[in-house]
């Protein structure tokens, strides 16, 4: 990825049913393009790629669905009742995800050398990926909302749901450590306030920030 002065890398985050593709799409909609890592992830596990193949040598053929690609439903339930399992599976797709993130970088601002661009990445604080970004955008929601958006999204358990939000660091930790905030926990109308309040604040930290060398 070429070094520009110009962009501004934004890292949008926060716990699991959150409304982090929510306030993603408001964003894009006020001018920020959107690069997001679990749409990354969802390619680098596709059919032929390495990742799908070490995933299937690891967890089983059980893994794979009739038209051949891999059961997220299946696996995100066995992961998500065993630390161990979801740190390997974290540790087959992460690494490969890099490359394809760069030659998105390098699209965008191919086309707009300053453009603020927002990557939306579920894991970054787990994954202590903070130096890449010029500023951190947390999605917030209470727990309680978290977990009856996940049951009412995915048909889960009440018992898988919280397995599912606790195996990630609590939203209360990621709060502390984000530049901007976002809360979610609303109306839409109220999240939409606040986002265009956060792209005010984004347009300003690059207009004010000193000029990298």
């Amino acid at each position: 990825m070429e070094e520009n002065k110009g962009r501004l890398l934004v890292g949008v985050t926060g716990g699991i049913a959150t409304g982090k593709s929510t306030v993603a799409k408001l964003l894009e909609e006020l001018g920020a393009p959107v690069i997001d890592y679990d749409v990354l992830s969802r390619k680098v596990v596709e059919p032929g790629h390495p990742a799908y193949h070490d995933i299937v040598d690891f967890f089983g053929a059980e893994m794979v669905g009739q038209d051949g690609t891999l059961d997220r439903d299946k696996l995100r339930a066995v992961v998500f009742q065993d630390e161990g399992k979801r740190k390997k599976l974290e540790g087959f797709i992460h690494p490969r995800l890099g490359a394809l993130f760069y030659e998105e970088v390098d699209k965008i601002t191919q086309k707009d050398p300053d453009a603020i661009i927002q990557v939306v990445v579920p894991l970054l604080l787990e994954t202590r990926m903070q130096a890449m970004f010029d500023c951190l955008l947390m999605v917030y929601a209470p727990e309680t909302i978290q977990l009856e958006r996940l049951m009412q999204r995915d048909g889960n358990s009440q018992v898988l749901a919280l397995k599912m939000i606790r195996s990630q660091m609590s939203v209360e930790e990621k709060k502390q450590l984000c530049h901007l905030v976002v809360d979610n926990s609303g109306s839409l109308e109220n999240t939409m306030a606040q986002v265009k309040m956060v792209w005010q604040k984004l347009k300003d930290i690059q207009a004010n920030r000193s000029p990298k060398i």
